[in-house]
């Protein structure tokens, strides 16, 4: 076992915050290692050469070349660093492999949305360097003694260093999302160089094809869940994707561990998106906020109407469809809802229409801006996420730190970090939001109405919001968790 001086662990990660993000991985990918880095643990990332990548990283310097991998096109290791802020620099591995990741359109997606077709050639050399990085067969100096791997794109890692030989690292895998699995045909197995005998139940095979996330799943040595409640539901067969057996087959060596938010990026005293900064002591200065999002977003401003605020990929998971069940009835309480976020666009036109028949009630920003985002979690009174499954989810965190109480159905890590509000939690202090179970679009209405009452009554509503704002959301906690688990791998 490594002294705490010499732990060291190869993250590897298809996307980090700033430079490529398309959800919650990438905060993760940010946060977590710059936490570990202040627990004396070595940390250094794996990503792939997206054209935001390699423009956005510094000191970018040649420390290997990959030429000889038959399964994969030629690739160059580039050593660099990753600028969190002043003083927060993680250092990052770069493959630099113009044929597959130099192109225009997201980490996953061309410009149209369609799936790139060769992603199972690009997250396998992911996967594959992030295993000769682990190895005795890597070209460099450095070598972890942990390969952190994350969701689906780095799955194959565990089974390459499976079948190698030689020393290797222990490996862990995060699930932060188990719906995103990783499947292509069968014939891949030998494309990307591994053991025809691989492809077995036991192995890499899934329903008659290859998941890189089954790989992971099945050869990696733990697994971890980004909260504790996710990694008991996804052994179910509600929520476990088809993979509930292998997990509860697997529970022994899985833990689940909360996500944390970046309380610098996120804290309302300091957020420089928001038009007044405010703390729990003068809570009086938010309501700056909530008259400039009303404007900006062409609303009828009036701080007495609880105004509802959601940040959110609108699809089915999200349970877009519910709150557009319920928006005509929401209004009538009455209520505000603006809404920021895209993804299906049929749920995108009937929220557009909406806006046209409630236009002093209802307003919809299709798309993303960082800073609306931040203005709507301080603007907002209620932020509301019926998210039908939610491994951790961040902005019922954002918004307990912004004294903005969150809606949400129990499940996942909503469960977790959300305090439903009761006369019993009221009086214990535990108060933090409202949650409702099971998913129907009337325990949603008749909570967003309950929040709403709730909001009338000042003092107990600020108890609500102080009770948030108090809590610790910050990564040091997990971060400290993740490290412990390190250590027992390698015991």
């Amino acid at each position: 076992m490594p002294s705490s001086q010499e732990l060291r662990v190869l993250f590897i990660t298809s996307e980090v915050y700033p430079l490529c993000k398309t959800g919650g991985l990438g905060d993760v990918s940010a946060a977590l290692p710059a936490a570990l880095r202040l627990l004396q643990t070595d940390v250094r990332l794996l990503l792939p050469g997206y054209p935001q990548v390699l423009a956005g990283v510094k000191y970018k310097s040649k420390v290997a070349e990959f030429n000889e991998l038959t399964e994969f096109p030629p690739a160059t290791l580039l050593s660099a660093r990753l600028s969190l802020s002043k003083t927060e620099n993680i250092p990052v591995f770069v493959i630099d492999c113009p044929g597959l990741y130099r192109r225009e359109g997201g980490p996953y997606m061309d410009t149209l949305g369609r799936d790139w077709p060769d992603n199972a050639l690009r997250f396998g050399l992911l996967s594959k360097i992030g295993a000769i990085l682990s190895s005795d067969a890597s070209p460099i100096a450095w070598r972890p003694h942990i390969a952190h791997c994350n969701d689906w794109q780095s799955g194959l890692t565990p089974a390459y260093l499976h079948f190698h030989s030689g020393k290797k690292a222990a490996t862990l895998m995060t699930i932060h999302n188990l719906a995103f699995q990783g499947i292509f045909p069968p014939g891949s197995v030998v494309q990307l160089g591994l053991p025809p005998n691989s492809f077995d139940i036991n192995g890499v095979e899934y329903y008659g094809n290859l998941s890189f996330l089954k790989a992971g799943l099945y050869y990696t040595d733990h697994i971890t869940t980004v909260s504790p409640n996710y990694a008991e539901e996804i052994q179910t067969d509600a929520l476990g994707f088809g993979l509930q057996g292998l997990l509860a087959e697997r529970r022994k060596n899985m833990t689940g561990i909360i996500n944390g938010i970046s309380t610098n990026e996120w804290d309302p005293a300091t957020d420089p998106h928001l038009v007044k900064n405010y703390t729990s002591r003068k809570l009086s200065d938010k309501v700056a906020n909530k008259s400039a999002l009303q404007q900006q977003m062409g609303l009828a401003i009036d701080i007495d109407v609880p105004l509802f605020g959601v940040v959110s990929r609108l699809n089915h998971q999200k349970g877009t469809d519910l709150l557009i069940q319920i928006a005509p009835q929401l209004i009538k309480i009455p209520a505000q809802l603006v809404i920021l976020g895209s993804d299906h666009a049929d749920l995108e036109h009937q929220l557009t229409r909406l806006t046209k028949t409630y236009p002093s009630e209802i307003a919809v920003r299709i798309g993303f801006s960082e800073t609306l985002s931040h203005l709507i979690e301080a603007g907002a009174d209620c932020f509301l996420m019926p998210s039908r499954f939610e491994p951790c989810g961040l902005n019922q965190m954002y918004s307990q730190r912004y004294g903005t109480p969150p809606v949400v159905h129990a499940t996942g890590g909503l469960r977790d970090t959300v305090v439903d509000c009761t006369p019993q939690t009221l009086a214990d202090g535990s108060a933090s939001g409202f949650s409702f179970f099971p998913m129907t679009v009337d325990n949603l209405l008749s909570t967003a109405k309950r929040a709403a009452t709730a909001y009338h009554h000042k003092k107990t509503w600020q108890r609500l919001q102080k009770n948030g704002m108090a809590k610790d959301f910050s990564w040091h906690a997990s971060a400290a968790t993740y490290r412990k688990l390190y250590a027992s791998l390698l015991r």
